[in-house]
């Protein structure tokens, strides 16, 4: 079985022939400030990545005394990091690229992508220190002095919370309950209230730390305060990533009066709160303004050099490639994660909805599961015949077993869910349950949850039967390019990445259960589709006609044969159909999994419960 490459730089650079650029055209930057790593990179107008660099905090910063790029407070369920190193890692990542014989003169625009729901806390004097800075000294000894809050500095509060942060509970229950259940807060915000998620961060922090709340001047996301670093003053949030904070009407355009009353404290604080979070611009691809003198004069950027709207990792990512309406990106890693371009608004409490980061009229449909990789080597373990970590008995076997172990029609389908780590979607303990459905009577049986050799089709299954449950509502019928005929709602295209990409009985699975009218199709970007996708954003900013949209230039431009290998057919007539019942069955299943053991857990982790069903 293939592998991801171990240098995905060099790999990228492989795949597009790239090479340090001698020419005199323009260039385009994108960022993608993670939790562990600030990656810079440019690309040339025909999407070629030219240069590229990267800091990694454990390795470069460890002086921070973070782990994995973070620091935490496990009593609390705390997990945040230290704006100060970010900055370290602006002026580190750019002498890097300069080392590398970036001529910083011909990058006429730059975006970038900050991991999603982190929020910052500027200071008063924040602003006036952007403005000032000298171009001689770097940007954490003028912004962070000693690296940490310290007064006259650039930050009310010395840490950001992370994604990972599971420390608001409590502020959790209050917004799913204020607008009078989770599904109307999904309704108006795109999501659930989430620990992550900075409305429920904020109502937090101006409890924990009301005078560094007084003190705070601007509220940023991560995008946001990168972006402000780079044009020396506030930048605006971006009209995707700020959908991320269980703040944002997305149906009105405009922060929730409600909400943020309910994170301020009042009328009158929620007036304020308004005031810090700042104006967010209706378009995503509209220049912020020209970027700061601090870095025409460090590191010779010209003047002009447009700053665009940076974004969360998320909403970039799917910008790494052109996606079109129906097209699904399914990162197959640790985790799993589904990414859709749609123009259908049907929220719901399970997934998260956002606007897209450049085109009008588009949203993005995200799911988020923790079990993925993990859930599907445990399986693999237990196949006769399974050695050294190889997947080629596990391949033999699910290919062999028939869609949920339907021998004939007569028989009853198997059906699972395999859960080594707690899950979100649905919100469930880890465990593992199996179950025996009857199409004709719709029956449950649950059976024995002792490993079966149906267990290696079966996981491969469960996932992305999961997946087709929560998408279906949101497809819609598509023409077969061969016959004309009219199709069953079901993706265009489906996109796979990560490591299980490469393995052909997952690609080919992944096409009988959720379809796809032009195929499945392995993406090979390396690791860096954040820092591509504001790159190839900056691009269509710059360099767009009146009313073109973001796929249609970079769609015209993007090499695919460089990119995207077909891996599995799509729709296959019948097997699809057949699926679509089991699909019936497995909502019944999650539901009476729910209702027996999930109750309880919900209440403890702020997730939300199906009651099983009667």
């Amino acid at each position: 079985m293939d592998t991801i490459p171990m240098n995905p730089w060099a790999f990228l650079k492989a795949k597009v022939g790239a090479s340090m650029s001698t020419g005199s055209g323009p260039l385009y930057m994108g960022f993608d400030l993670s939790t562990q790593q600030l990656k810079g990179l440019c690309v040339d107008s025909d999407l070629k990545l030219v240069y590229e660099a990267k800091v990694d905090f454990d390795a470069d910063l460890q002086k921070y005394g973070i782990e994995k790029g973070v620091l935490t407070n496990p009593t609390e369920g705390e997990v945040f990091a230290p704006p100060a190193m970010w900055l370290e890692a602006v002026d580190l990542v750019l002498d890097r690229l300069r080392e590398e014989g970036l001529d910083f003169s011909r990058v006429k625009g730059l975006s970038g992508a900050g991991m999603q729901h982190g929020t910052v806390f500027w200071s008063r004097e924040a602003e006036a220190l952007l403005k000032a800075l000298d171009s001689k000294k770097s940007l954490v000894e003028q912004l962070a002095p000693k690296g940490t809050y310290v007064p006259n500095g650039a930050f009310a509060h010395p840490m950001s919370p992370n994604w990972q942060d599971a420390s608001t509970q409590k502020q959790c229950d209050l917004f799913d309950e204020h607008l009078g259940s989770p599904q109307t807060l999904a309704n108006a915000t795109g999501s659930k209230a989430h620990h992550r998620f900075s409305g429920p961060q904020i109502l937090r922090y101006k409890t924990k730390y009301p005078e560094h709340y007084e003190k705070t001047s601007r509220i940023s996301l991560v995008s946001a305060f990168l972006a402000s670093v780079f044009l020396g003053k506030f930048a605006p949030m971006d009209i995707s990533d700020v959908t991320g904070m269980n703040l944002w009407d997305v149906g009105k355009g405009a922060f929730s009066d409600d909400l943020l009353e309910l994170a301020a404290g009042s009328k009158e604080a929620a007036r304020a709160l308004k005031q810090k979070l700042g104006h967010v611009p209706e378009s995503g691809g509209d220049s912020f303004g020209n970027i700061s003198s601090y870095f025409t004069s460090r590191y010779n950027f010209p003047k002009d050099c447009q700053i665009i709207p940076f974004t969360g990792d998320n909403p970039s990512t799917i910008l790494a490639l052109p996606l079109r309406p129906s097209d699904a990106m399914v990162s197959l890693g640790t985790s799993t994660t589904f990414l859709m371009s749609t123009p259908v608004w049907k929220p719901d409490p399970a997934y998260h909805f956002m606007n897209h980061p450049t085109t009008a009229g588009l949203y993005m449909f995200m799911l988020c599961y923790k079990n993925g990789g993990l859930a599907r080597e445990q399986i693999r373990d237990q196949v006769p015949g399974t050695t050294n970590k190889s997947w080629d008995s596990f391949n033999s076997v699910a290919l062999a077993t028939p869609p949920v172990s339907l021998e004939s029609d007569s028989d009853n389908m198997r059906l699972g869910l395999y859960f080594p780590r707690p899950e979100i979607v649905p919100n469930l303990h880890a465990g593992q349950w199996r179950f025996n459905y009857s199409p004709t009577t719709g029956k449950l049986t649950e059976t024995s949850s002792d490993f079966l050799s149906d267990d290696a089709r079966n996981i491969v299954e469960s996932q992305f039967l999961s997946l087709r449950l929560r998408s279906t509502n949101l497809l819609k019928a598509e023409q077969d390019l061969t016959t004309g005929k009219t199709l069953p709602p079901q993706p265009r295209r489906v996109y796979l990445v990560g490591g299980g990409s490469a393995n052909p009985a997952i690609a080919q699975i992944a096409g009988e259960v959720l379809g796809s009218v032009e195929g499945v199709y392995k993406l090979d970007i390396g690791g860096n589709a954040c820092a591509l996708g504001s790159a190839y954003k900056s691009v269509w900013a710059c360099e767009r006609k009146a009313g073109q949209t973001f796929e249609d230039l970079i769609g015209s431009r993007w090499d695919e044969s460089q990119f995207v290998k077909k891996v599995a057919e799509g729709y296959r007539e019948g097997v699809f159909e057949k699926y679509g019942v089991a699909v019936e069955g497995f909502e019944k299943m999650e539901r009476v999994v729910l209702g027996e053991e999930g109750e309880e857990y919900g209440k403890m982790t702020g997730g939300v419960v199906f009651r099983s069903a009667k």
